[in-house]
């Protein structure tokens, strides 16, 4: 049952009441504008307009009620009220969306774009996030976010492109997913778009104040990570001159490096060797609060924490015969290879599973080919074909190889 609670302000004079099911998160204002940018170069067939559901409730979202970004943010049913929450645009064409007859969906006051993971538990798919797909803002196109659209339309179904036959719904007061007709949908699943039914012209969007907000970060020592399990060495690699730290939430770490004691490892805490004898190197905190998006480098090799890898053929996170998971024994991040990030910043450590609060299953981002009892090997990411990384400069990269027969600078010794 749906529970009114209190008035939630979410701007200046904007205020809705809304089932909120998660607790309200302080936002960082520096990154929340980073991730949430609205598109001004895209071409909006409705601009600032509610999307209702058959029986005339409103799409609704509260800034606040995801991460620290503004992503993870839960779209609810609510009864309808003229909040920013309950307005969305309708975008056809721009940075995210190359894909015509297709549309994002995006929140007037947020800009995060609906999107539809697959990957995330049932019940909890359909969140607004980041348009492009990515967490901090970089991604460019993603298919989890369009949706078939027919220009002047005003009632469609809401059926996300990357999963086939099916289609969003009420579901208790949350928009959730089930299996559909798409080119005969059942009424509640249809959704009318713009007031009284008729569609809105494009205007100016609503203001959006969520990235006014400044976090009260919560600190962390680096060497506190109880996600992980102790290494042998207990200091990380020196910290390049020039990398960033950020300072970590602890519960955020813990949800989202989790060390799967379940795992087959056929090596557990050992170095990963370039060819001229470097070792790929990680330092704490140089990704997010959650210890997601941290970079490898190449470093002169130390022993420490940050250098030491376990290689997972089988566990939560790798049901794939033949293939393997590279984990930083410090952090627990997965080696992730992303080919929608800018190229030099495609290879990053992510949680294991590829969602960012750690509740992904399994993903080829984070897959490598890997033979039992190889020593040496190429890494080459399972979801871009031909592609090897290597060492570029410091930092491990992406180049175009051979599979089959690698470059000796795309070869790597394990332990």
């Amino acid at each position: 049952m749906l529970v009114t609670t209190l008035l939630t302000l979410l701007s200046a004079g904007a205020s809705i009441a809304a089932p909120i099911r998660r607790a309200v998160t302080n936002l960082d204002a520096a990154a929340t504008a980073e991730a949430q940018v609205r598109d001004d170069t895209a071409t909006r067939a409705v601009s600032g307009a509610p999307i209702k559901t058959s029986d005339g409730k409103c799409l609704t979202v509260v800034s606040g009620s995801g991460d620290f970004r503004e992503n993870l943010v839960p779209v609810l049913i609510a009864d309808c009220d003229n909040s920013a929450g309950q307005q969305f645009d309708v975008i056809t064409a721009g940075k995210h969306n190359d894909q015509p007859g297709n549309a994002l969906i995006v929140s007037s006051l947020i800009q995060g774009c609906l999107n539809f993971d697959t990957r995330r538990a049932a019940g909890n798919q359909v969140l607004l996030f980041s348009c492009g797909g990515r967490a901090d803002g970089e991604g460019k196109v993603t298919n989890s976010q369009l949706f078939p659209f027919t220009e002047g339309s005003t009632s469609t179904p809401l059926a996300p492109l990357n999963q086939a036959g099916t289609c969003l719904f009420n579901n208790n007061g949350k928009l959730d997913s089930q299996p559909c007709n798409v080119a005969s949908p059942a009424a509640n699943q249809l959704f009318t778009i713009g007031a009284d039914g008729a569609a809105i012209p494009a205007g100016p969007a609503t203001t959006k104040a969520a990235a006014t907000t400044k976090a009260a970060a919560t600190t962390k020592a680096a060497a506190t990570n109880t996600a992980a399990a102790p290494p042998a060495a207990t200091t990380s690699a020196a910290v390049p001159a020039g990398l960033k730290i950020t300072k970590l939430d602890a519960a955020a770490v813990a949800e989202a490096q989790v060390r799967d004691d379940t795992a087959t490892r056929a090596a557990s805490g050992v170095p990963i060797k370039t060819t001229d004898g470097k070792c790929l190197s990680v330092v704490s905190g140089s990704g997010d609060f959650r210890e997601n998006l941290v970079p490898v480098l190449i470093a002169d090799c130390d022993n420490s924490a940050g250098q030491k890898f376990d290689v997972i053929t089988a566990g939560k996170h790798n049901d794939q015969p033949g293939n393997a998971l590279i984990v930083s024994s410090l952090i627990q991040g997965c080696l992730n290879f992303d080919p929608r990030r800018a190229p030099g910043n495609q290879v990053l450590l992510f949680s294991c599973g590829g969602r960012a609060d750690g509740e992904g299953k399994v993903t080829n981002s984070q897959l490598f080919p890997f033979k039992a009892g190889s020593k040496s090997i190429p890494l080459a990411p399972t979801n871009q074909a031909g592609t090897c990384l290597f060492n570029n400069n410091g930092k491990l990269d992406s180049q175009s190889c051979n599979v089959a027969s690698p470059a000796a600078n795309q070869l790597f010794t394990v332990g």
